[in-house]
């Protein structure tokens, strides 16, 4: 059995010559790296691949991590002990649960087709477990045409916009797939594996900060879907759960029984996966009348705020802006405030679009968009502030979804009621005035955005927090708080404001058993990677149920 070898900081310079064949320039640098000859280096794979254009003034280099197989890797190995740089490679491999046996006398119900509920059903039906998806918005196709008909006619649909409907509330932003959660499994690799065998680009495997753009998330997630049904699964869009089935013992200990669709018809199951996503207000509340454990979790609010990508694009990659082998420059900012608020640069989507992402007739909320080719005129990013539960929405878990809500109207009014965005020049925003006129940045917000005065649209901390964060993010970024950068409002669904807690070894609910929750909406996730990981997971602790009980 051959033995990987990983070398982790493998640099290429972009203005070598030689570097114009890459793989070849790789094959020289790898055999140079660890002093074998040509012909002991039997391949190579690229792991990641990274770029460092901090010192703007000299080349540009990309930084790769490869696997490595050679015909004397002990030999290799022993002669580089010492070096932290070249090791075995770990295991990066998906080891499976468990199959179910032929005969099984339980489907497991998914609640929720986003990221988090879809890789938990495919990893499901791979196993044999025929899953039962429950989704309340539509399928792929439908759902694009309901959410076009707010962002150019202004008219809602609660069932299948943004946030809601097939591939989740991550279909319609930047396709990121890239995330900071702890994954020593490599599941994030299982994740991004499925979707380059759903038709996503193959370069997303190894590049430093992947995506693959809305357009083509849309037909991956479908092509997943397709192979869920292929294996016995069943995917039934417009079905809303609104509530649970309970079993109580003498005790006092529940367990799920099932669930109860809009429709009344009652669906039976000892294992559902809860993976609604971050929007699904109606049904969090449901779940705290039926007594589910939940706790109150810090989020962020703030705006969307608008640059040329152009501008961005010089001040982050000098000489090297616009160079094809780069794309468009993305960045990550942190600014810690006298009044004690963080406020940080969130979900930056370079050469995108700010979108209309409410789920809810009148109420108004930013999002941020890009395709794959990331070449739209301006970049965005939500500037945010966190804010916490014990000091800034006490009363309960919900409370912080009653703070989301109250802030949603406010901005519905400010924008006109009808579903146009309340903006602000960033100049006219740090001198507390009303805006009257856009300069040269055009917002990209569709249905409209009316100008007016942001001041009132966020709690006074978070608009004092923004206002001294602004200048100093320009420092950083020459042009950042530029007079006619825009300002949209508000973005306020940066993450669930709960958390539907669970048992960290079952992932079962603290008080329910059988019940999963999981992903964005139970405050496990944040984005589509760590959603998709998350359903993985829930997979395997449902299996892992299942064959505990003897079910299968």
């Amino acid at each position: 059995m051959c033995v990987l070898i990983r070398i982790t900081e493998l640099p290429l310079s972009l203005g070598d010559p030689r570097t114009a064949d890459t793989q070849e320039a790789l094959r020289r640098a790898i055999i140079r790296r660890l002093g074998i000859a040509a012909g002991d280096l039997v391949e190579f794979s690229v792991f990641k691949r990274s770029h460092d254009a901090r010192r703007k003034d000299r080349e540009l280099v990309f930084v790769y991590i490869v696997d490595v197989v050679v015909s004397n890797e002990v030999d290799v190995l022993a002669r580089h002990a010492s070096d932290r740089q070249i090791s075995r490679s770990p295991d990066t491999g998906f080891h499976a649960p468990a199959r179910a046996a032929s005969a099984l006398r339980e489907r497991p119900i998914v609640v929720g087709f986003g990221p988090c509920g879809l890789f938990a059903a495919l990893v499901l039906a791979q196993q044999g477990y025929r899953p039962i998806v429950l989704e309340r918005g539509r399928d792929v196709r439908r759902r694009t045409q309901d959410t076009w008909a707010l962002w150019r006619k202004r008219t809602l649909d609660v069932e299948s916009n943004v946030q809601f409907g097939e591939g989740g509330a991550g279909l319609f932003s930047d396709g990121k797939l890239y995330s900071q959660i702890k994954d020593p499994r490599f599941l994030g690799r299982q994740v991004m594996r499925e979707f380059v065998r759903a038709g996503a680009p193959p370069e997303i495997m190894y590049v430093n900060k992947p995506h693959i753009g809305t357009f083509r998330l849309t037909g991956v997630v479908a092509r997943l879907r397709e192979e869920i049904i292929a294996l016995g699964g069943e995917i039934r869009f417009e079905r809303k759960v609104t509530d649970l089935l309970l079993d109580e013992d003498a005790s006092g200990s529940k367990r799920v029984a099932g669930v109860m669709l809009d429709s009344g018809e009652s669906i039976e199951s000892r294992h559902v996966v809860l993976a609604l996503g971050h929007s699904s207000r109606d049904t969090v509340r449901m779940l705290e009348r039926r007594g589910i454990f939940m706790e109150a979790k810090p989020f962020a609010v703030g705006f969307r705020i608008e640059h040329p990508q152009s501008m961005i694009d010089r001040a982050r990659l000098g000489r090297f802006a616009g160079h094809p082998d780069i794309g468009a420059a993305d960045y990550k900012l942190v600014h810690h405030a006298q009044n004690g608020r963080a406020v940080y640069s969130f979900c930056m989507c370079p050469g995108g679009t700010v979108v209309a992402a409410t789920s809810e007739a009148g109420r108004v909320v930013t999002n941020g968009m890009s395709q794959y080719s990331r070449n739209e005129r301006n970049a965005n990013a939500g500037i945010v502030v966190g804010i916490d539960p014990a000091s800034d929405y006490p009363g309960g878990p919900l409370a912080g979804l009653a703070l989301q809500e109250t802030l949603e109207s406010r901005a519905y009014l400010l924008g006109g009621e009808d579903y146009s965005a309340p903006g602000q020049l960033v100049g006219d925003f740090l001198a507390g005035r009303a805006s009257t006129a856009l300069g040269e940045v055009e917002p990209s917000y569709q249905p409209g955005v009316k100008l007016t005065d942001l001041a009132t649209s966020l709690p006074t901390y978070a608009i004092e927090a923004i206002r001294e964060a602004l200048p100093a993010f320009g420092r950083q970024i020459r042009g950042f708080d530029r007079e006619d950068a825009v300002l949209t409002g508000v973005e306020s669904r940066t993450s669930s404001p709960v958390r539907i807690t669970r048992d960290e070894t079952t992932l079962q609910s603290l008080n329910t058993r059988g019940l999963f929750p999981g992903g964005e909406g139970a405050g496990y996730a944040g984005g589509i990677l760590s959603a998709g990981v998350d359903g993985i997971k829930l997979a395997e602790a449902v299996v892992r149920s299942l064959q505990g009980a003897g079910s299968v």
